[in-house]
């Protein structure tokens, strides 16, 4: 890979939908909800054999800096940055930016989730390259679009417009639209159309490319990258990050820049991809026994169907139930219906504003 080429791998998040397992001392990100490694240690496993540790950066949160540092000792400690507020991605790619530029500012880089999962790694490392390359060529803000396997109503969705030229084997298309989530009859008519992807929330672009969408779209984030470079491996950065940062304003890269900017283009990406935004996803890759239940931990099931149960601190058992998801979490227990589990950060917020409540979040 050209040495150019770095990654920033966002792993901020608290993963509330998939509370009461998720915590904020505890993530998503940091649990081995598939498999046995956690989710974080994956992402970085698979982008390993293109890109080298010492141009892997790990954006998080502050107070879960030293145990991701733990978590990931192949890579070095200062390539992990705790943000010492949550401000959304937009300002999370630019704190990354704002490392990268300090190292070498004619450097192209991508932007990766700490919390998905992604099969078809030689596909998968192919897309990238191909971006890659794309990235360093021209002015363009690049996402990957994963063809859609099933109508679902948990992602949003790219609709693709032209087919670019060029000699690459991944396919680049003019980005027509970014779409919300949509409710199922919505979802299922995009996937007819052929022109729909899954968006990823994966990013490829030049720091160059990403300055100029920022002084465009966003100056006050482009001030704020200009103000963070000067501070990078200083004795101050993170007081200075912590008076930089905390003003920004939250907001998404996709609504800040990618819905605004008129060089956005979509990488077509032909790997397997899951952005595991839910319990019921565990359904999609976990083994089921004979009626569908998806078990983890001590548990015992009797007449029971479809149901997605998890014991972490004690023994769960269900009988005569369907279509639930029950999860134990040391003291903290979570009953919903599987087609509910999309909304179980609306409990977790619920559970935010009683006082309480908060030892268990």
């Amino acid at each position: 890979m050209n040495p150019e080429s770095y990654a920033v791998i966002l792993a901020g998040g608290q993963g509330e939908r998939f509370w009461p397992l998720s915590t904020r001392a505890r993530p998503k990100q940091l649990l081995a909800l598939v498999g046995r490694r956690a989710l974080l240690v994956e992402a970085v496993r698979r982008v390993r054999p293109i890109i080298p540790p010492r141009r892997i950066l790990v954006i998080t949160a502050e107070h879960l800096r030293e145990a991701v540092q733990r978590l990931l000792p192949g890579l070095p400690k200062e390539n992990i940055v705790g943000e010492p507020c949550g401000r959304n991605t937009a300002a999370a790619i630019t704190l990354g930016a704002a490392l990268i530029k300090a190292r070498n500012p004619q450097a192209v880089f991508c932007v990766l989730t700490g919390d998905h999962l992604i099969d078809d790694l030689k596909v998968f490392h192919g897309t990238l390259r191909d971006a890659f390359r794309r990235a360093h060529e021209a002015d363009v803000l690049l996402t990957i679009g994963l063809l859609p396997s099933f109508p679902s109503t948990g992602f949003g969705y790219i609709e693709a417009g032209e087919r670019l030229a060029g000699k690459t084997r991944t396919v680049f298309y003019k980005v027509r639209r970014f779409v919300e989530k949509p409710d199922g009859r919505h979802a299922a008519a995009y996937i007819r159309t052929g022109r729909f992807y899954w968006n990823s929330g994966m990013f490829v672009w030049s720091l160059a490319a990403w300055e100029r969408a920022l002084k465009r779209y966003r100056p006050v984030l482009a001030r704020a990258l200009a103000r963070l470079t000067p501070l990078v491996g200083r004795s101050g950065f993170q007081a200075g990050l912590k008076r930089i940062y905390t003003p920004l304003e939250s907001i998404s890269v996709d609504y800040a820049i990618m819905e605004k900017a008129d060089n956005i283009a979509m990488a077509e990406g032909l790997f397997a991809w899951d952005d595991v935004g839910a319990w019921s996803a565990l359904a999609r890759h976990l083994p089921q026994d004979a009626r569908g239940n998806v078990a983890i931990g001590p548990t015992e099931l009797m007449e029971a169907a479809g149901n997605i149960v998890v014991a972490d601190g004690g023994l769960v058992a269900l009988m005569g139930v369907e279509n639930l998801v029950v999860v134990k979490a040391g003291s903290a227990v979570l009953v919903c219906g599987k087609e509910r589990s999309e909304d179980v950060k609306r409990l977790v917020a619920q559970l935010r504003r009683r006082r309480v409540a908060r030892q268990w979040l």
